[in-house]
């Protein structure tokens, strides 16, 4: 069985809890990615992304160049070790509907990220994500409070 480690993204571009949203849109652009782990000192905090900066700053009438990072992210973030079998890996991320998942080691310290995009392209797991891909993307209801 394939380990995460084997197929994750290493060497991962962090941001901190206090920086701004418009230096985390920054990073996402420059990296053309939708999500990027928040870390305070290397230990992972959270998770900033697209849809958070959205949500919880722009609509909400935030200004984006003073409102941090710590005041959108998801702190409750998923993650898995880097020895964890794939397989194991990829049914959380159907059964949580996430695309992406933050890899640390054993002393919780970030060592990479790992994608569906990942598994399918180094993992060898194609019909797997495709099935997860599907499962994830089915449609939720609306949480509207």
């Amino acid at each position: 069985m394939a380990q995460i480690c084997d197929v994750m993204t290493r060497d991962v571009r962090v941001v901190s809890p206090d920086d701004t949203l418009q230096r985390v849109a920054q990073c996402m652009e420059e990296l053309n990615v939708g999500a990027i782990p928040v870390v305070d000192g290397d230990k992972l905090v959270g998770m900033v992304t697209d849809r958070d900066i959205t949500v919880r700053a722009v609509a909400q009438g935030r200004p984006v160049d003073t409102t941090a990072a710590r005041e959108v992210m998801s702190a409750h973030v998923r993650w898995c070790y880097e020895d964890q079998d794939v397989d194991d890996v990829l049914d959380e991320m159907r059964d949580v509907q996430i695309r992406r998942v933050p890899v640390v080691d054993r002393e919780h310290k970030l060592v990479g990220i790992v994608s569906l995009g990942d598994l399918a392209e180094r993992g060898g797991q194609q019909p797997r994500v495709a099935e997860t891909l599907r499962d994830i993307s089915t449609p939720s209801q609306p949480d509207r409070h």
